[in-house]
């Protein structure tokens, strides 16, 4: 049986999650800031799926990174979206999510970094 990867899990559903708003966000044609939260919101997990297949430690690290600093940006955007007025759409939800990544990722990074020494 496969372990279950939790950041590999909730990237995932995120970047779903992401992809939905993107849609609502269009149709009331927010297209700047919808862009940019989609380009950013769905990169975390495709870096937290190339860290998986990491051919290193300094590369999952590396990768692990990049998601890590994708997700920061998702929460820039997410909180440009709830402090502007540019839509009525409810983001709390997304910026719970996303400050929960920022959270796993940041643990991730900082004990492989530990034990890459």
């Amino acid at each position: 049986m496969k372990k279950e990867n939790i950041v590999v899990e909730k990237s995932f559903e995120f970047a779903l999650k992401i992809i939905e708003l993107y849609k609502l966000l269009k149709n009331e044609n927010e297209f700047i800031i919808s862009k940019q939260l989609l380009r950013s919101g769905t990169s975390i997990g495709a870096n937290v799926q190339e860290a998986t297949a990491g051919f290193s430690k300094k590369d999952f690290i590396y990768k692990m990174s990049i998601a890590s600093k994708e997700a920061r940006e998702t929460k820039y955007w997410l909180q440009l979206l709830d402090k502007s007025s540019i839509t009525g759409i409810n983001v709390s939800i997304y910026l719970e999510d996303v400050e929960h990544l920022v959270n796993i990722l940041t643990k991730i990074v900082k004990t492989a970094q530990l034990q890459a020494k």
